[in-house]
């Protein structure tokens, strides 16, 4: 339970926390930041001591207040039998993929700069405590762009870095909105080990998704 508080009181205060799945699924580390609170800094630092696809979450119910769907969805519908194939393949842990669309803020530039993704994660928090989300989105956001969004399944169909990281912003009473970037090491995933050394060493959080589960 320690864990799961000073989780909890970390995304409120602004600060990453390091997200372990399980070994049953990705067996994978990400680094999690609630989007609110993103800076060009911030940015920099996930991009540079994770060093995976930065990704930007948000739930089922405010996907559907905006009228964002999984991109699996899209694809299968698009007519394409090719996309619709590809898209329907499951990853080697089994689970349905949380992809949605990329999207830009639409005061960027190119989109892809930190400030600029910053930009776009802060306003999409926004957005989806916008008393009309689905205007604040079409009148603030582009797509495609270079922050990719995804839409939770939740906790009970699925225990991804998704899910998890958006029950820690439920358990903060913050917007449904969090930054996932998974840690890469020397080729592949960062170890575990040193994931948690990764924590200890920057004053992190660490914090496994059965302690969120359970």
């Amino acid at each position: 339970m320690g864990n799961l508080v000073d989780a909890v009181s970390s995304l409120k205060a602004g600060k990453p926390i390091v997200l372990f799945d399980s070994a049953e699924r990705e067996g994978e580390c990400d680094l999690v930041l609630h989007a609110s609170f993103a800076t060009s800094e911030k940015i920099t630092l996930m991009r540079k001591d994770a060093g995976g696809l930065l990704c930007l979450a948000t739930d089922s119910l405010s996907a559907q207040k905006i009228g964002l769907e999984h991109l699996e969805d899209i694809l299968i519908r698009s007519g394409s039998p090719t996309l619709a194939k590809t898209s329907s393949k499951r990853a080697g842990y089994g689970d349905k993929s949380a992809f949605s669309v990329s999207i830009n803020h639409v005061k960027t530039y190119t989109g892809i700069p930190d400030e600029e993704r910053a930009l776009t994660s802060r306003e999409f928090a926004n957005c989806t405590i916008a008393p009309n989300p689905r205007s604040f989105f079409e009148a603030n956001f582009r797509t495609p762009g270079h922050l990719q969004l995804l839409i939770g399944r939740g906790i009970k169909e699925r225990n991804g870095h998704t899910e998890l990281a958006l029950e820690l912003c439920r358990l903060a009473t913050l917007p449904p909105a969090v930054l996932v970037c998974e840690m890469l090491g020397s080729g592949k995933a960062l170890s575990l080990a040193d994931a948690k050394k990764y924590a200890q060493k920057n004053g992190l959080v660490f914090i496994g998704g059965s302690e969120i589960v359970d």
